[in-house]
């Protein structure tokens, strides 16, 4: 198409006078042409509610995605809140409280199995993000030492008590008999061993690295124990995803991003890390980001591995919270996170490969 002109009225000359509305469509249409315009009001950035199960450092990824700003990269606004645990968190999908939400992924197994809905998009942490700590008790090498113990840890069925239980009876322990297990609201283990409630308290990062700074030990790990794991997913409605696609994967692509910058920049880490838990002294939440980085806890990349969720079903259904008779793709929708792998920005973190 031809750009249009404006000459002066009345003249052959583009230096002639110009009425007032020809100067006024001349300085707008040459402005628009050069870039010089106002633009156009931007798109107003899609409103997220989020639900995490617990505050903690193994949602790092979560945490660099909102301050680096990711959500906002790709059209989204996300307002995160802290439920309380798995159950509660899932819960607040299932209820349409919020549209997304991460915990222990076994929750929509739970719900397939009963006739309800849910999926999994990606993961979020890909191992057992629980340490043992404890003032008294030494280095546990063979979990068979655990016996004549008193152990803390969040309620059943958060994933924090699952794999410790399952820990015991893999060892011969029964419950209840050969050892303990106190019960406590999530983010309040550590309290329950420093009072003597407890010989060793499973917790979370930053609390277990701030359980270190008041004298106690890391006894035991579940990272190593059990090897890489579905621990945490990101679950959404099946729903809300077939209405909104472009929203889950904004989401997925930013998570994706903020997992690759996680580790390619553990100082940034720190300092949102930092930002996130404000009242702890900084060395004890950087402490808490080597640990969470050195034992490679947050996901690196977001697609489900098949392994690491059939290891995560094949626990759930040994303890009898699930009947394990999903297939992994009646779950399981990597189609976003794949994709977010594709078009990941190049540089931004860890060079990883994508699950099938």
């Amino acid at each position: 198409m031809k750009r249009r002109t404006f000459s002066a009225v009345g003249s052959g000359s583009a230096t002639g006078a110009v009425p007032q509305l020809g100067r006024v469509l001349l300085a707008t249409l040459s402005a628009c042409a050069f870039g010089f315009a106002h633009p156009a009001a931007a798109a107003p950035l899609q409103p997220i509610e989020f639900s995490e199960a617990v505050h903690n450092l193994g949602y790092i990824d979560l945490y660099v995605a909102q301050h680096a700003k990711l959500f906002e990269k790709y059209g989204l606004t996300v307002h995160l809140s802290a439920a309380g645990g798995d159950t509660q968190a899932f819960a607040a999908v299932l209820g349409k409280t919020a549209q997304f939400a991460v915990g222990d992924p076994t929750m929509v197994e739970m719900s397939r199995e009963r006739g309800g809905p849910g999926m999994v998009v990606g993961t979020l942490v890909q191992r057992a993000h629980y340490f043992g700590v404890s003032k008294t008790v030494a280095r546990i090498t063979d979990p068979k030492a655990f016996k004549g113990l008193t152990l803390v840890t969040s309620p059943d069925p958060n994933t924090e008590y699952s794999v410790t239980k399952k820990l015991l009876q893999d060892n011969g322990l029964k419950v209840g008999t050969d050892a303990k297990i106190i019960e406590v609201t999530p983010g309040t283990e550590i309290g329950a061993m420093l009072a003597g409630r407890a010989d060793i308290a499973f917790a979370q990062q930053p609390m277990v690295a701030a359980a270190m700074a008041q004298g106690a030990k890391v006894v035991f790990d579940f990272s190593s124990y059990m090897g890489p794991f579905c621990n945490t997913g990101i679950m959404v409605l099946p729903a809300y995803a077939k209405a909104h696609p472009e929203v889950v994967q904004s989401l997925v692509n930013a998570l994706e991003e903020a997992a690759r910058l996680t580790y390619a920049k553990p100082d940034y880490a720190k300092e949102v890390a930092r930002a996130e838990f404000p009242d702890l002294p900084p060395d004890v939440v950087n402490k808490a980001i080597d640990m969470e980085l050195q034992y490679k806890i947050p996901a690196q990349t977001l697609p489900v591995d098949r392994q690491q969720w059939d290891k995560l079903i094949s626990m759930q259904k040994y303890l009898g919270n699930v009947g394990g008779t999903l297939s992994y793709n009646d779950v399981i929708d990597n189609t976003f996170s794949n994709k977010a792998v594709k078009t990941a920005v190049a540089g931004a973190g860890v060079t990883v490969a994508g699950s099938k």
